[in-house]
């Protein structure tokens, strides 16, 4: 696989000279994993960290009563980790599973810490990554707060229509926090109008 796709999302958060990005990258390896696979285990330490290259991806939890709740829905271009368990070295608290067949491209923490430590321009762009993720999670925290399922439904239509393409509804429904039945009610409510 060519890392064009992984170049460029360096490029996407702030303005980095090629040479550079191809310098952080060239320790990348790519691999495949199929659809409905664990990435990452719950109760494992994560040693890498994933570029989602191509695909969809969620990461999800077991509740008290053994369901899967959706915590987060991943599609490419994006980094997929469980960044505290890959920094501090703890178990994970989430299982990350591939939705769709999925291309990645992996590093380890050892490659990012010398990128850290030697590459000026790749712990701005660690920065900025943190940043958007933190901001999308306490997004996320918010709207599920302060949102009706309806409003939070239509949001992510609006925000990521391509989903519904390629993610079954019962993850979607647990993404936003409701049953299949309260999201099928909703999609038919919506129509009507």
């Amino acid at each position: 696989m060519e890392k064009s796709k992984l170049n460029n999302y360096f490029h996407s958060l702030f303005p980095i000279e090629e040479e550079i990005v191809e310098k952080i990258t060239e320790i990348f390896c790519d691999f495949s994993l199929d659809k409905n696979t664990i990435l990452l285990d719950k109760d494992t330490i994560s040693t890498k960290t994933y570029f989602l290259e191509k695909g969809y991806m969620r990461s999800y939890i077991l509740n008290e009563d053994n369901e899967d709740i959706t915590t987060n829905i991943y599609s490419a271009p994006c980094f997929v980790n469980d960044f505290l368990s890959f920094f501090k070295k703890q178990p994970t608290k989430e299982i990350y599973q591939t939705i769709t067949d999925c291309s990645f491209w992996e590093t380890s923490l050892e490659n990012v810490q010398t990128n850290f430590h030697n590459i000026a321009e790749f712990r701005e762009f660690s920065r900025l990554l943190f940043v958007v993720n933190y901001s999308k999670l306490n997004d996320r925290v918010i709207e599920m707060a302060s949102q009706k399922a309806e409003t939070r439904y239509l949001n992510l239509l609006k925000q990521q229509p391509h989903i519904f393409q390629h993610i079954p509804l019962k993850i979607i429904a647990s993404y936003l926090g409701i049953t299949d039945s309260t999201l099928s009610r909703i999609r038919k409510d919506i129509i009507k109008i």
